[in-house]
């Protein structure tokens, strides 16, 4: 299966793309003039080598910048408003509910990107393992994804319903 530019979007809520511009607005501005400022400060306390709070700020600023690149990168590759979703499919903005082969408890999440975390249900990222082997699939089938450890998990889709909201 190919992936198209469609299977590639990150779909965000409003509320989400809101809240990820407002935080590169004031990395990109406020936040770096205050790291410039704590590097001057400390700059200027003497000898850099042994200055703790010289390689802190540095180190923050390193923090920030990257933070403001993974953001610039999200926003780029992001489209607002709700994925196509089908009732009993799953897919990105579905409540999804699994059981674990071997296991008798069923695990309810939101397939959606990791930036919905304001959600009041746990976000599983439709990239994950688990997310990448269940998407497109229909409730009463079964997945099989690897784990970090090399061995591999089973689930079945149990439920796959659009997601309400909080």
């Amino acid at each position: 299966m190919t992936e198209t530019r469609a299977d590639n979007v990150n779909w965000l809520t409003q509320e989400a793309y809101d809240r990820l511009k407002s935080e590169l607005e004031h990395l990109s501005g406020p936040g770096r003039i205050e790291i410039a400022q704590k590097i001057e400060a400390a700059r200027e306390e003497g000898d850099l080598r042994e200055n703790g709070g010289y390689h802190a700020a540095k180190e923050e600023q390193g923090k920030i910048e990257g933070r403001i690149l993974q953001i610039q990168h999200i926003l780029e590759n992001s489209q607002v408003g709700e994925a196509p979703r089908t009732e009993g499919v799953v897919g990105p903005g579905m409540t999804v509910t699994v059981a674990f082969e071997g296991d008798d408890e069923e695990v309810t999440f939101l397939l959606a990107s990791r930036e919905e975390s304001g959600s009041p249900i746990d976000v599983y990222s439709p990239k994950s393992p688990l997310g990448a082997a269940i998407n497109g699939k229909k409730v009463g089938e079964k997945a099989t994804y690897n784990l970090p450890n090399g061995r591999s998990m089973s689930v079945e889709i149990i439920d796959a319903t659009p997601y309400a909201g909080n």
